[in-house]
């Protein structure tokens, strides 16, 4: 069988990831499955509608899952489509719930799809791990910043909250870490009075 034009397959070491991804994305859909049922045979209104809140809420998780998903084919992509996908995906499935906003100022880049894939895994965890330390129960504002600068990309995830006093690194930046060595890029990051901003730096 012959590959579309311009599209290259990943190795096939990526198989068992593929398959893994192939069975979380059941899973999800399964559990969706399950829930709505459940929902539809509910005779308490009050019931119906948590149930109903639980499915949505498993239908945004899965559209993370399935927009960090590894791409099938090495294709060139606009890395800020991309991105906004998955912000969006990120908002309703994790921020909304909590009152904190997420913003993307963007400009359209041309990247290989995995490339773009560990950008996106690195934005992901960004995200999350503000989400989680920075906000303390508050509401709050996560900004993402994608730009080209020079021969390089940058993109910048800023928020307006602060560290804990006790705030460690943990498994969360090593991924973050392996992820940017993936990119062959640089990652720096800054703890201040107005919130986190983290910078990651590499070639497009």
């Amino acid at each position: 069988m012959r590959e579309p034009v311009g599209q290259q397959p990943f190795p096939e070491g990526r198989l068992l990831l593929s398959e893994l991804t192939h069975r979380v994305n059941n899973e999800f859909a399964s559990a969706i499955s399950v829930v709505s049922l459940a929902a539809a045979r509910a005779n308490n209104h009050e019931v119906k509608v948590a149930l109903a809140a639980v499915t949505d809420r498993l239908h945004h998780y899965a559209l993370v899952h399935h927009a960090l998903q590894m791409p099938e084919y090495r294709t060139q992509i606009d890395a800020a489509a991309y991105l906004r996908q998955l912000c969006l995906s990120i908002s309703r499935s994790k921020l909304d719930c909590k009152d904190i906003k997420l913003v993307l100022v963007d400009h359209p880049i041309s990247m290989q799809s995995d490339r773009c894939w560990l950008l996106g895994m690195i934005v992901f965890e960004l995200i999350t791990n503000a989400a989680r330390h920075a906000f303390d129960g508050r509401s709050g504002e996560i900004r993402i910043e994608l730009f080209p600068s020079g021969s390089f990309v940058e993109c910048r995830v800023s928020d307006n909250g602060s560290a804990p006093a006790e705030f460690r690194p943990g498994r969360g930046l090593k991924i973050i870490e392996a992820l940017v060595e993936g990119l062959d890029g640089r990652f720096k990051q800054q703890f201040g009075a107005q919130g986190c901003t983290a910078v990651v730096v590499f070639s497009a």
